[in-house]
Parts: C-alpha cells; structure tokens; sequence
C-alpha cells in the first residue's frame, strides 16, 4: 500500500486535490493523507470546497496563514517536516504554485521522500511573481512533474530536465476534469442584482448588443497588481468604466484585494460580492458574456465554458490561450482594458484540439504513482 501525503492549502489546490482524490478512493493500492497549511483560512475560500467538493475532511490542519512570505513559508516548512516524520509517506504530492506548494516539497526533498509536481512546468518568465518563484523551485526539488500542457512540458525541456534523473509527463490539466465533472452542480450566486439578468430576450446585453448573459465576471487578487498603486488604479479605472459603459461587472472580491482598495481609497462602481464557493463560480462562468481576470486558474476555466477572457497582467503561464486568440493579455493599462473589454464581450471559443487533457488528467496521475508503487 503506497502512502501519498496531499499538501493543500489555497483555493485552486481544493478544486485540483479533489479531482484526483476522487481516482484515488477509487483505485486500491494507495493511501492518501490530506494536510490543509491553511493558508486560504476565510470560510468562503476553503471549508466552503471541502462542503461542496467532497474532499475528505483534512487529516491534519495547521492554521496556518497571514505574514510575509517568507515568515508563512518557513513555519509551514517546519510544521509539515514533523508531519512527514510522523507520517512516513512514500511520496509528497504538492500542487501548483503556492507557498504550501514549496513548503511541502522542500520539506519533503530534505527528508529524502519523493515530490511529486502536478501543474509542473508553468512559467510566466516574470521573476517579480511570488508563483513563479515557486513553481521553478518546486519542479526542481521534484522527481514526478506532471505537466498540464505541451507548453509546459518545452519548457522543462529547455531548462534541462531531459538530462535529469526526473520523470515529466503531459497529463492534462486536473481543472478540467473537475469543470467538467462538477458543472452540472453549478448554482448561482445569492444575492446577485437583477440588472445581471436583464437581456433583450435572445441572451444578448441591453448595453451593447453583445452576446452573454449581460454580465461580465471579473476576478483581482494577484499581489503584482494589489500591491501597485498605480497599477490598481489603472484596474479599477478601467472596471468601473465598462460597468458603466459596457455591461454590469460581477467582481467577486478576494478579501486582500479589498483591503488594497481601501487602503488606496478607491471606489468600486461593479456589484462587488464576497468570494464565492466553486459551484456559483461555475455558474458565473458559464452565464456571464465575458471574463476579466488576473487569475492563472480563472484563465483557463472561461476557456473550459467557451467563454473569451482578457487577462490584466503582462504575461501568463497558458500562453497556449493566447495562441489559440481565446486570451487577451492587457496588463493593468485601463484603456487596453476597455477596448479588449469591448471586443471580446460575447464571443464563443471553441476547444478544437483538446488543449487541457480532454476531462482525464487525474485518472493518468493516479495511474502513474500506482505504476511506480508496484514497479
């Protein structure tokens, strides 16, 4: 029986964990012990996924969050170090980019147990991001990366990792499998203002005549933008013109973005609601006429419901979308951002070669480490 130890702490790694927990209750041969870091501690950004995923409750839970990055990533480092110890797993299993992510690798690595990277191989090639720091360092402490993309899997290639006693594969993205498995739970929103439904009765905006559910679903929370001033602004500037002039704005508003706005005393003119659990968020995905976002994740989920997204930051990690003219990169400049916002409203993407995996990247994780624990 192989023991896999799950390091989770932030929102997306909720969604991806479940996916694969799911094929690993349902394959024998592997254990899984679940550690929540804590690091997403808000009712509406963790416990809410454990209530609507079916995530196992976590078997260890360290409270962990709040500090610099630094001051977070070393208590998580040395409390998830005791757990390994106690535990004794054959295999460290960590996702993403977060500061759990690293912690749990790098705890692992010194302790000698293997790590395994699923979403290995993203770069943004923008080494002022917290994530990128990450995600480089935890792909180079792992010995299993599991790449969603064949973009990911060149860029490992050219960092050498062919030459390394590492093993890389193209699985899939794990957030397709669960957009496609959960869906059909979606649910929207309480509390949404009726303007969001008010269509001239063939699915189309009073506003402008774009398709779409009259909405446009925004998403702010990345530190490269919340942490800039003059880069906020610019977001801000640009989100309360196209709610005015475009179509009404859903923000759904990370509790650390809000803090930023208020700090720098601006004013949010979109129906600005709390963070919402995963299923209404498939719900606005799947109503709203556009996306708008700062968020690696949210990227690709408007590309899983065929919606076109305009991404305010100045690179991305599923360079792939941009290729393929479903993603517009914008940065934080609010008049790029009103004229993407105006172009893009309504439009359809289609998924013609399957990009992300195809809704089967979990069960090909899982049946990787059952090979390995056999072999």
């Amino acid at each position: 029986m192989q023991r896999i130890l799950t390091i989770i702490g932030a929102r997306p790694q909720f969604i991806k964990a479940s996916v694969v927990s799911r094929a690993i209750q349902a394959t024998e041969g592997i254990e899984e012990i679940l550690l929540h870091t804590g690091q997403h501690f808000d009712a509406n950004m963790s416990e809410v996924f454990f209530d609507q995923l079916g995530i196992p409750r976590p078997d260890v839970q360290l409270d962990i969050h709040g500090g610099s990055h630094g001051a977070m990533t070393g208590r998580m480092l040395s409390e998830i170090e005791q757990i390994i110890l106690r535990e004794k797993p054959d295999r460290v299993m960590v996702y993403g980019d977060t500061n759990s992510t690293l912690a749990g690798a790098l705890a692992a690595a010194k302790l000698h147990v293997r790590v395994a990277h699923v979403e290995a191989g993203l770069r943004s090639f923008n080494m002022a991001m917290p994530e990128e720091l990450n995600r480089i360092l935890t792909d180079q402490i792992s010995d299993l990366l599991f790449c969603p993309t064949d973009t990911a899997l060149r860029n490992l290639e050219a960092e050498g990792f062919d030459n390394k006693p590492v093993q890389v594969l193209q699985v899939g993205d794990v957030m397709q499998d669960a957009a496609l498995f959960f869906a059909r739970h979606a649910v929207a929103p309480e509390g949404l203002p009726a303007e969001i439904f008010a269509t001239d009765g063939h699915g189309q905006s009073r506003k402008n005549g774009a398709g779409g559910a009259g909405f446009i679903l925004a998403t702010l929370h990345r530190a490269e933008n919340t942490d800039d001033p003059l880069r906020l602004a610019g977001i801000v500037e640009a989100l309360n013109q196209i709610h005015r002039e475009i179509a009404p704005v859903i923000l759904p508003l990370h509790p650390r973005t809000r803090a930023a706005i208020d700090r720098e005393g601006l004013t949010l003119e979109p129906h600005v609601i709390d963070p919402v659990g995963y299923f209404e968020m498939l719900w606005l995905l799947d109503h709203c006429g556009l996306v708008l976002t700062d968020s690696g994740g949210v990227q690709k989920e408007a590309f899983f419901f065929g919606k076109a997204c305009v991404t305010m930051r100045d690179q991305t990690e599923w360079v792939e979308l941009v290729e393929a003219g479903a993603n517009e990169l914008v940065g934080a400049d609010a008049e790029r951002i009103l004229s993407a916002g105006r172009r893009h409203l309504g439009r359809t993407i289609e998924d013609r070669h399957e990009l992300y995996g195809g809704g089967k990247a979990a069960e090909r994780i899982v049946g990787k480490i059952l090979e390995e624990g056999r072999a």
